[in-house]
C-alpha cells in the first residue's frame, strides 16, 4: 500500500478544502443553529462533481476511487459536521446501493441524477423497533401482480426530506428456516402513500436533515426491486460496510478540526506568563489527540484502499469507524478542556464538534455493533 496520495487525489483534496473553507466554513455556525439543510451548498457540490466521485463517468460520476471520496468527506466534515454527514449519506447510502446492485436501466434512470448532483438520494433502513437489529425489519412489501405494495415506518433517515428517491428495505417473505427475507426497493419520494416528516430536535449535526418516513400502501413497479430479492440483507450489510468508511472519514474531519482549534488556542493563550502550550499537561493532551487522529487516518486509508482493490474490507471498515468515531469524541472533549470556559461557549466552535462527534459513535452501527462485527471477523 502506497501512503502517498496521487496527484489527482491531492488536487481533489485541495479543491474540496478550498471550497469548504471559503463557502461552507463561514456558514457552519448558522447551519448548526438554524438547523436548516443547506440546499444551495449541495447544488454547488454537484457542480464541482463531488456528488459523483466514486461512480463511473457513464453514470454521471467522475470515476474516482474510495480513497479520493474519503478525502472529500474529511475536508467537508472538518468545517461542518452537518454538511459532511449529509454529503456522506447521499453518496454512500443514497446512491451507492443503486451502483452496487442496480440494473443498467436503474443506474441510468436513478443513479445518474444522483451522481451529477441534480438530485439527492436517501436510504431507509432504521425503524422504531429495528435499529442495531436491522434483521428485525417490520416494513413489508407484498407482491401484487407487476408491482409491490409497501407498508411500514422508517426513522432517523438522513436527507429523506430532500430526496427524490429512497432505498427502502422491507420483508418480502420467509426462508426455509422461517427467517425474514428482506429485499430492497427504489421508492420515488413523491409516490402516493409516502409521508415524510422532520420534527426531530437533535443534539448535534442539526443542519443535516433527519426524517421519519411513513409508507402506507405504497405501490411500486416490480422493476423497482433492487438487486437479488433473496439477498437484500447481505446487500445492505455491504452498503453499511462502505458507509462506515465514510463515517470514519467524517469523524477524522471533526477530530482534526478539534485539534486545529485546540493547538491554535494553546499557542496564543497565556497563563502564568507563558502560552499554555508550554505546559506539559496541555502538551500531553495535544500529543494524544494528534497520535490518535493519525492512527485513525491510516485505518481509514487502508479500509478505503482495500475496497478499491475489491478485497474484503468489512473488518477494516469496522476498525476505522470504531476508532475514528471514538477518537473524534475524545478529541472534541479534550479541545473543550484545553479552551476551558471559552470551550464551553458556542462562538468558539469546539462545543459543536463534541455534539456532532457523538453521532459518529451511533450512526452506521453503534460502537458496540462495530465491536461485534470485529469479533465475528475474528471467528468468535
Amino acid at each position: 500500500m502506497d501512503f502517498d496520495l496521487t496527484e489527482e487525489q491531492q488536487m481533489t483534496q485541495k479543491m474540496v478544502r478550498d471550497f469548504a473553507q471559503s463557502v461552507i466554513a463561514p456558514r457552519a455556525e448558522e447551519i448548526d443553529t438554524s438547523a436548516v439543510f443547506p440546499e444551495d451548498i449541495f447544488e454547488e457540490l454537484g457542480k464541482l462533481g463531488l456528488m459523483g466521485i466514486p461512480f463511473p463517468e457513464k453514470y454521471g460520476g467522475v470515476g474516482g476511487d474510495t480513497v479520493t471520496y474519503t478525502l472529500a468527506v474529511e475536508e467537508i466534515g472538518r468545517v461542518c459536521g452537518s454538511t459532511g454527514l449529509s454529503y456522506a449519506a447521499a453518496v454512500s447510502l443514497g446512491a451507492s446501493p443503486i451502483f452496487y446492485f442496480g440494473t443498467e436501466e436503474q443506474k441510468e434512470k436513478y443513479l445518474t441524477p444522483l451522481a451529477m448532483g441534480k438530485k439527492l438520494g436517501s436510504f431507509g433502513l432504521t425503524e422504531p423497533n429495528a435499529g442495531s437489529d436491522a434483521g428485525g425489519t417490520q416494513t413489508t412489501a407484498v407482491s401484487k401482480g407487476d408491482s409491490f405494495v409497501i407498508n411500514g415506518e422508517k426513522c432517523f433517515i438522513t436527507n429523506a426530506s430532500y430526496a427524490s428517491t429512497i432505498i427502502v428495505t422491507a420483508v418480502t417473505g420467509k426462508d426455509k428456516k422461517d427467517k425474514n427475507i428482506i429485499s430492497a426497493f427504489i421508492v420515488p419520494a413523491d409516490s402516493p402513500g409516502v409521508t415524510i416528516t422532520s420534527n426531530y430536535q437533535k443534539l448535534g449535526v442539526r443542519g443535516s436533515n433527519t426524517a421519519a418516513i411513513i409508507l402506507e400502501d405504497v405501490e411500486v413497479p416490480a422493476d423497482h426491486l433492487l438487486g437479488d430479492p433473496q439477498k437484500g440483507f447481505k446487500q445492505f450489510l455491504y452498503t453499511l460496510d462502505g458507509g462506515r468508511i465514510s463515517i470514519a472519514a467524517l469523524s477524522l474531519g471533526i477530530a482534526q478540526a478539534a485539534l486545529d482549534k485546540a493547538l491554535d488556542y494553546a499557542k496564543q493563550r497565556k497563563q502564568f506568563g507563558k502560552p499554555i502550550a508550554a505546559f506539559q499537561a496541555i502538551q500531553f493532551k495535544l500529543a494524544d489527540m494528534a497520535m490518535e487522529i493519525e492512527l485513525a487516518r491510516g485505518m481509514v486509508r487502508k479500509a478505503a484502499w482495500l475496497k478499491d482493490q475489491n478485497r474484503s474490507f468489512a473488518k477494516e471498515a469496522a476498525f476505522a469507524k470504531l476508532f475514528a468515531s471514538e477518537t473524534a469524541t475524545r478529541a472534541a472533549n479534550q479541545a473543550i478542556q484545553i479552551l476551558g470556559g471559552y470551550g464551553y461557549m458556542q462562538e468558539y466552535q469546539v462545543e459543536r464538534y463534541l455534539r456532532d462527534a457523538k453521532l459518529m459513535e451511533i450512526g452506521e452501527g453503534t460502537s458496540e455493533i462495530q465491536r461485534l462485527v470485529i469479533a465475528r471477523q475474528l471467528g468468535c
